[in-house]
């Protein structure tokens, strides 16, 4: 009997999970059914060892179960490095909901999906993400206490994306003086792409700062609200990745740094909400640092949801939000000045801390 030989790309035929490109010593997946809601989610719990798994829900209307999973697993690791590089004691999870939020979502299908993440026993926390609203953590938290972001009326810390979007705002500017030798956003070409709830509020920022803002989504309806209450520009052209911005602001889904795009990319710094900007972080990474493209690493800039609904476990005030949160700012500015010391990207210069961060206490753990 001869033994095939596998393509690492056909691996995830007889190895889903483990063999699956995205996964990255994950602790545990979670796959969630209740054919009575219709819920089909999956929970990813990426590391634990600084604390519970925090991150939030997404529900998006995936192509098929491997992109959910796959998304879920760059979500969740990523969920760990956020929390390890701004010195939080919580591990990164991250949970999907397949389905469409505008038609399928239901608060029976939401207190299910609270019903699994309540029968992990506080392993993972969860908190709302792209398709939640402050809303449905509320009904998430009918049934179980490990959730957060829930409304301020009901002793929550409220949405997060606001303080993200001050996060990102922060380590835009960092980015910037490292750059372009000033943090003085005024008269700075930037290019804020989705303009959801964190897209929208940084185009606030922005625009009072007086930068010259230009603004991409899908929605028609979108660009046009916040084009008329913000004055931004709306982008018009075929590639907005060619197009000569001072600063890329990606601030919906994630990996449009990619084999398509990267070369083609004429800002001079990326700062954006997204998670997993890159979608191949060695190679991608490598080539913004070769093109001198200053790029602000997303995991760490974004950082300011995460700092917000950990205020609810954590039990500090709307004051220290803020303060943690603009701290991103000098976080982001010591590595991107140490990235530079070392010859390596600013990607790495970020998991290095992380990984340091969670190495320290993996020790502590184990005398």
């Amino acid at each position: 009997m001869v033994s095939e030989v596998l393509n690492a790309n056909e691996l995830y035929k007889v190895d889903p999970v483990f063999g699956h490109h995205s996964f990255n010593n994950h602790e545990q997946i979670v796959f969630c059914n209740d054919k009575d809601t219709g819920l089909k989610a999956i929970i990813g719990i990426h590391n634990t060892v600084l604390g519970p798994a925090l991150g939030g829900t997404r529900m998006w209307n995936y192509n098929n179960e491997w992109e959910a999973l796959n998304d879920v697993l760059r979500l969740s690791r990523g969920m760990t490095y956020k929390a390890a590089v701004t010195g939080l004691n919580l591990g990164g999870g991250k949970a999907v909901i397949i389905g469409d939020a505008k038609t399928q979502k239901t608060p029976e299908l939401m207190k299910k999906f609270g019903e699994y993440v309540h029968s992990l026993s506080g392993k993972y926390i969860t908190a709302e993400d792209v398709g939640m609203e402050t809303s449905d953590m509320d009904l998430v938290r009918e049934v179980t206490h490990y959730v957060t972001g829930i409304s301020e009326s009901k002793g929550g810390a409220g949405n997060p994306s606001p303080v993200t979007a001050y996060g990102v705002y922060m380590g835009m500017k960092a980015a910037a003086k490292f750059k372009f030798g000033t943090d003085n956003l005024e008269g700075k070409s930037i290019l804020v792409q989705g303009i959801g709830h964190v897209g929208e509020t940084l185009v606030d920022y922005l625009t009072k700062e007086g930068a010259k803002v230009i603004i991409s989504d899908i929605s028609e309806e979108r660009l046009e609200a916040v084009s008329k209450s913000y004055g931004a520009t709306i982008y018009r052209g075929s590639d907005l990745y060619s197009e000569a911005v001072d600063i890329y602001a990606p601030c919906a889904l994630g990996a449009t740094i990619n084999d398509d795009t990267v070369n083609k990319i004429q800002a001079q710094v990326i700062a954006g909400a997204a998670n997993n900007q890159l979608a191949n972080e060695l190679v991608h990474g490598a080539i913004l640092q070769n093109r001198g493209i200053v790029y602000a690493p997303d995991f760490l800039i974004n950082a300011g949801g995460i700092i917000n609904v950990y205020a609810e476990i954590a039990k500090y005030d709307k004051a220290e939000i803020m303060s943690k949160t603009q701290n991103i700012y000098n976080t982001t500015l010591d590595i991107l000045n140490n990235a530079d010391a070392h010859k390596i990207t600013t990607n790495q210069a970020a998991l290095n801390v992380a990984k340091a961060n969670i190495d320290a206490r993996k020790k502590e753990n184990n005398k």
